[in-house]
């Protein structure tokens, strides 16, 4: 029986088993489906049996129908906010067994009835029309449910008894604008859940005598508070924050949507410092009037942080000094100003126990802090999206910050750098460089420099301590390799989407990036990209390579030379073996001669041609001439015109030889040193040619059988010299293996049929 191999079979599950995950995630890209603002009126009946997630958000929908969803079983999540329903039957989702996440929020629902089948997580109703809260008995049977949105105009404490058992992680309450009318004010006692969420109605005074202490709360947000001057909310507000006392598990309070005075924005700060709340944020502040100066009772508080977010005052000429007394003298861990339009805030009168600022999104200057030395606890200050420009001041200001560990000083418009932090951030600003007498930081660890305008990475040799280093999307086209090599303790660095020059100049940086890149480059390889020259435009880094020879002058230059003398060398020495000179101007002869007599019209050669040449040489030659000339014309069926045999007698020489040349296709000349010294031959040339310009053609082929020297050539012979210097002659070689060529290229420079020949 064959045994199997473990491995092997532990292999094969493991792999059907990533098979089939992989299955199922690529289905679930298929299972979102968005219709939200599409104009609906109804749920689409197209959509998929293996939709999960829903979103029919901010339609014209009016109903639910069981039919709509049927067949989506596996639907998990349905949003349906911002729609128009009025009437919700939970039954309709009774097929839904997989559904756990149901948003109606923002409808005009005005009553629902309840299924038993349906465990929800997660139940929005909030933002709509019921008079009651709508809690049916069947949701306490919702184990599950985490979080759980209502709405209503009226509380009743028996209408949070169905729910009474569970334990909700979140619950948001929505009070309609006629709440208050008939409230009760123990009606959330019964309600069990970590953090409430109460939304009191819009454009209303406060009134409300809520208790909202739930015993079991540990956060707590109230929405939309209005207390205005000369009215009662304050009193009634001041009512209900008062019974918070009753929870002592209650550690964080929100407050969202505040219309008030200055009087009770600092009243309400003072009340909440003496309660058990650690965690105090308002959002969205209004303010009227102007704060009388009263003393701020620091004592006795529990609370770790304080936020302030969007605060808007309509007074001007405010005495801001005594606002900033008040918030720099708190006695606590962390203090958040934020969207205020603050222009300055003032150093605490003794020691601070402040350990995290964060002053962003505000109108401070340079003289912020100045010359300040009670902030010497102080780990983190965040002064990102302000008005600062000389990063000199900061340095002056944060010198006397001891315990300094991070500064955000991002998006501001600074210059230039400050010392003894841990983790700066400078990103988004105008800094063009960072000069080495203010870059002190000898205990830097995270740089965050990004979106600047810097052309060269940092000195490490100033951030010998510098581990985390963001510098990307600034004006860094040819790094230096040197920052790699130095700095050692670099952990993490992210330098991508800067125009970097991919020239000789960044080769030795990509090879530095190249060989650290997957241990601490970020977004390598894809946001590395060549920004020019054009050619290597877009192109990665990795990708960018250029040979040493082509970065290197001298090398290059010396190449160059080295391989053009052994061209030089090499092409000399085989013109010397093989003669290549002779070959190659013998070569050009041919063809230039076969290409001239096939441009020429048969018809006007042949109409007073009766030879094919007229050899014309000295006698001291004729041995050559009769002996190699005329036996190898001849073999040819060329007609040859001699004086000896072809002058006519009676006739005057000079006649016979004008006859002659007219009545040849070619005049050979066969020139040597006895060439020179003959008469004769001087007058056949010159009437030759004088033929040449009288007829247009180039009948005229120079033999060179000797060497003619130009001091041998009288003077009175300057038709041969000019024809020697401007016209290329046939030189006879002394070696045999070349008289082939010799003769192919005489007999093509005379190759045509006469016509006495073309009748035969």
């Amino acid at each position: 029986m064959m045994k199997t191999n473990p491995s092997i079979f532990q292999f094969a599950i493991i792999f059907i088993l990533i098979l089939e995950i992989r299955i199922q995630l690529s289905e679930e890209i298929d299972f979102l489906v968005n219709r939200s603002k599409a104009g609906l009126f109804h749920i689409p009946k197209d959509l998929s049996l293996k939709t999960t997630i829903l979103d029919i958000s901010q339609n014209y929908i009016s109903e639910l129908q069981t039919s709509d969803i049927l067949s989506l079983s596996k639907l998990r999540i349905l949003i349906v906010s911002y729609n128009r329903i009025q009437y919700l039957d939970i039954s309709v989702f009774k097929f839904n067994q997989e559904l756990e996440y149901l948003d109606l929020s923002h409808n005009e629902l005005g009553r629902i009835s309840c299924h038993p089948t349906v465990n929800l997580k997660h139940l929005d109703l909030s933002f709509n029309a019921f008079d009651d809260l709508p809690i049916c008995k069947e949701f306490g049977n919702m184990s599950q449910l985490e979080f759980l949105g209502l709405s209503a105009t009226q509380l009743q404490k028996s209408s949070m008894l169905p729910i009474a058992s569970l334990h909700i992680r979140k619950v948001l309450l929505v009070l309609g604008d006629t709440y208050g009318k008939k409230e009760d004010p123990e009606s959330l006692q019964k309600l069990n859940t970590e953090s409430l969420h109460i939304v009191f109605p819009i454009r209303k005074e406060f009134s409300f005598t809520l208790d909202v202490s739930v015993s079991t709360a540990v956060s707590l947000e109230l929405s939309n508070i209005k207390c205005v001057p000369d009215g009662h909310g304050w009193s009634y507000f001041q009512n209900v924050l008062s019974k918070l006392q009753k929870n002592s598990r209650l550690s964080s309070l929100t407050l969202n949507n505040i219309e008030t005075t200055w009087n009770f924005f600092i009243m309400l700060l003072q009340l909440v410092w003496h309660t058990s709340i650690e965690y105090f944020s308002i959002s969205n502040v209004k303010l009227q009037g102007y704060p009388d100066f009263r003393d701020f009772d620091y004592s006795d508080t529990s609370l770790k942080a304080l936020s302030i977010h969007q605060v808007v005052s309509n007074a001007f000429n405010l005495p801001q000094s005594y606002i900033y007394k008040i918030f720099s003298n708190m006695n606590i861990q962390n203090f958040t100003v934020s969207g205020t339009h603050m222009v300055h805030m003032v150093c605490p009168s003794q020691i601070s126990p402040f350990l995290h600022l964060d002053f962003s999104n505000n109108l401070l200057t340079d003289i912020v802090f100045k010359n300040c030395r009670n902030l010497i606890k102080l780990e983190t200050l965040s002064l990102q999206m302000n008005q600062l420009k000389e990063l000199a001041s900061i340095a002056q200001m944060t010198n006397e910050m001891k315990s300094l560990q991070q500064l955000d000083i991002s998006q501001n418009s600074l210059r230039c750098l400050p010392p003894k932090v841990k983790v700066l951030d400078l990103h988004d600003n105008r800094i063009r460089s960072i000069p080495k007498p203010i870059m002190k930081l000898e205990d830097l660890q995270e740089l965050n420099v990004a979106s600047n305008s810097l052309a060269h990475f940092p000195d490490c040799g100033t951030f010998n301590r510098l581990s985390v280093l963001i510098i990307d999307s600034n004006s860094i086209s040819n790094p230096s390799a040197d920052f790699l090599q130095s700095c050692h303790n670099i952990r993490s660095i992210s330098a991508g989407n800067n125009p970097f020059q991919c020239t000789c100049e960044l080769r030795e940086f990509v090879q530095s990036l190249g060989q650290v890149a997957s241990k601490v480059v970020e977004g390598w390889p894809d946001s590395y990209k060549c920004d020019s020259p054009e050619n290597y435009k877009g192109t990665l880094l990795k990708d960018f390579h250029v040979s040493p020879l082509s970065c290197n002058t001298t090398l290059l230059l010396v190449t160059i030379g080295v391989a053009v003398l052994v061209f030089t060398v090499t092409v000399t020495a085989l013109c010397i073996y093989f003669d290549l000179p002779w070959y190659l101007r013998m070569v050009f002869q041919w063809t230039q001669t076969r290409r001239r007599a096939r441009n020429t019209p048969l018809e006007n050669l042949q109409r007073t041609i009766q030879f094919h040449a007229f050899i014309s040489y000295s006698g001291h030659d004729s041995a050559w001439v009769k002996s190699e000339l005329l036996p190898n014309l001849e073999k040819e069926e060329l007609r040859i015109c001699l004086h000896e045999r072809n002058f006519i007698p009676g006739k005057s020489i000079v006649e016979n030889i004008i006859n002659c040349i007219e009545k040849s296709y070619k005049s050979i000349f066969v020139l040597s040193p006895n060439f020179v010294q003959s008469e004769w031959c001087h007058y056949e040339l010159y009437f030759a040619h004088h033929n040449l310009f009288h007829e247009g053609s180039n009948n005229l082929i120079l033999i060179l059988l000797e060497p003619i020297p130009q001091y041998s050539i009288p003077s009175s012979y300057h038709k041969l010299k000019n024809l020697m210097a401007q016209r290329t002659y046939l030189e006879w070689p002394k070696e045999k293996s070349k008289h082939g060529l010799f003769w192919a290229n005489l007999r093509a420079s005379i190759n045509i049929k006469l016509r006495e020949q073309a009748k035969k």
